[in-house]
């Protein structure tokens, strides 16, 4: 009689999962399909679908009052998307807080391509980690030429500029109580506290 000690049991090869990546058209056709509604906080970055923290009150003040000031500052000389999604490359298409964008026509495409962002806005308090890890290296790999963090947790914007192979060579933290300026508009200088809700 042959117990189961007895018999060599064959052990079935092993497949891993494979992750299914995403082109920015087929994130896009999952958003015109309802698969991905309005109120989803997802953005695609190298082809996986990212779910972001849901935003806060502290959040949503400094997007509300920083793009109100930027809307004013800029006028009919460059325009601000709000929390809009931008195509970095056929994988990746963020949805920074705020972009400032070469002025378009109303008939111009819906997504906007680097070489039209005169810079980037992201305001971080959970999500600072991601927005310095992740999206940084991707905005400077793309070609954008300035990004400015507004560090809710400690309380500073942090200013990086001039993109090198994947990185930004320039990195400035900018303090509450001081002004800065977009490297594209130097004559408009913003308070930083503008930037930081009490």
């Amino acid at each position: 009689m042959t117990t189961m000690t007895d018999t060599a049991v064959a052990t079935p090869p092993q497949t891993l999962p494979v992750r299914r990546r995403f082109t920015v058209d087929e994130y896009f056709a999952l958003a015109e399909a309802g698969i991905l509604h309005e109120d989803d906080r997802v953005e695609l970055i190298d082809g996986e679908i990212i779910v972001m923290s849901p935003i806060n009150d502290p959040h949503r003040k400094s997007v509300n009052w920083l793009s109100l000031l930027l809307i004013e500052a800029f006028r009919r000389r460059a325009m601000v998307q709000v929390q809009s999604t931008i195509r970095l490359n056929d994988a990746t298409a963020p949805e920074p807080d705020i972009a400032v964008i070469r002025f378009r026509s109303i008939n111009d495409p819906v997504t906007v391509t680097p070489e039209e962002i005169y810079f980037l806005v992201e305001v971080a308090d959970s999500s600072l980690g991601f927005d310095r890890e992740s999206k940084l290296p991707r905005y400077a790999a793309a070609g954008i030429p300035e990004v400015w963090i507004a560090n809710l947790v400690n309380r500073q914007v942090e200013v990086h500029s001039n993109p090198v192979d994947g990185a930004y060579r320039n990195a400035l933290i900018v303090h509450a109580g001081a002004t800065i300026s977009p490297q594209a508009f130097p004559d408009v200088t913003l308070a930083v506290s503008d930037f930081l809700p009490g």
